[in-house]
């Protein structure tokens, strides 16, 4: 009994707490503002949506234990065939998926709606991982180092772009690149990466963006130029942002969300839901939420007890980071609107559970932060 209570203890002890409660208050603080915009009086068959993610955010913490206890070293292991699992996922969506608001993207599993997008960006962490912490070079990783993770990311980035859903696509390359540059390159790539990417968007522009996403573009820059239209979103978001103030119009009192006039407030624009209720005090103790758990996680990167570890803890804080940067940049009009939802806050099913995995193989390398 004693040794039980014991090995208790020790478990107790190795889990970081700070970093536990910093995910818990940003899901509570999601769930109300969640709440607050599917219960308005013109929420139409939204408010079931609430319950949805509360079984959901439960799901998720039950994996976020499971993977924290679990030693993360076993999933290297695995990181080929969640790979080759989630491949085939993406590639049975246009063949089978469901279409929404003109994009297909989900698979119908019967109870629920899976979009293998999501899941791939927590495949493509695992797996990039695993091969760059096998890859050591002291004067830095050459072109023929990087052909494989390449190949290796390209073809679920494809796929994905053509759901149409360029937003998480270019999430996959942020995530991807996240743990790449991680990885010491040779100065000379780093250079060469960049102008490729200038080049990749002029070839992007001209020849592969269809024309609601340059419209999006072009709206960015200048809203006003179709107030009705595809500027829209952008401008009732930005509304419902400045309306808040400083400590905003109090809980389910925000005009702009309450009374429909700020469009997927459940989803995309939760924060302008945030800022609008909450004010400026609300948004800016939100985001320092957000700041505390990026901080606590790159300690933890930076004491992992090998390479691989510390790569894992990277690739999840890159996922947080990036959703969470491009979904508050996009509400405030500060990037185009791609479609990009806020961890722990958002509604979906599928992202709350990646979200809940990459937060996972962070805590599961913090648990595991002093083992040597």
């Amino acid at each position: 009994m004693r040794n039980m209570a014991t090995g208790r203890d020790s478990v107790i002890r190795k889990i970081d707490w700070y970093f536990i409660v910093f995910i818990l208050v940003l899901s509570i603080i999601g769930l109300i503002c969640l709440f607050s915009a599917t219960h308005g009086a013109y929420a139409k068959g939204l408010s079931d949506r609430f319950v949805s993610q509360v079984i959901w955010l439960s799901v998720g913490w039950g994996l976020f234990a499971l993977i924290t206890l679990i030693d993360y070293k076993y999933l290297s292991r695995l990181s080929y065939i969640f790979y080759a699992m989630n491949l085939i996922a993406l590639i049975l969506v246009p063949i089978i998926g469901k279409s929404f608001y003109g994009a297909r993207r989900w698979l119908d599993l019967g109870l629920f709606r899976y979009q293998p997008s999501e899941t791939m960006k927590i495949a493509l962490i695992l797996l990039l991982a695993s091969y760059f912490s096998k890859k050591t070079k002291y004067d830095g990783l050459g072109v023929s180092d990087l052909i494989i993770p390449g190949i290796l990311t390209i073809p679920p980035f494809l796929l994905v772009v053509r759901q149409p859903d360029l937003g998480t696509g270019l999430l996959l390359l942020l995530i991807s690149l996240s743990i790449v540059f991680f990885v010491k390159l040779k100065k000379s790539l780093i250079v060469a990466g960049i102008i490729i990417s200038v080049g990749a968007v002029w070839v992007g522009w001209n020849f592969s963006f269809k024309d609601y996403q340059k419209n999006r573009v072009l709206t960015f820059l200048n809203p006003g130029s179709d107030p009705r239209g595809a500027g829209y979103n952008s401008i009732q978001s930005k509304i419902a942002v400045g309306s808040g103030e400083f400590v905003g119009k109090g809980f389910r009192k925000g005009t702009q969300s309450q009374l429909e006039f700020l469009p997927e407030r459940h989803t995309d624009f939760i924060f302008s839901v945030l800022s609008e209720e909450f004010g400026f005090l609300g948004s800016f103790l939100t985001l320092l939420m957000f700041g505390l758990l990026f901080w606590r996680g790159i300690y933890f990167a930076s004491v992992a007890r090998d390479k691989f570890g510390a790569l894992l803890a990277v690739g999840g804080l890159s996922y947080l980071f990036w959703h969470m940067l491009i979904n508050t940049c996009m509400v405030i009009g500060l990037m185009p609107i791609v479609g990009v939802p806020l961890p722990l806050m958002s509604y979906g099913g599928s992202g709350m559970i990646a979200t809940m995995i990459s937060l996972g193989f962070v805590s599961s390398v913090a648990f595991r932060k002093n083992l040597f």
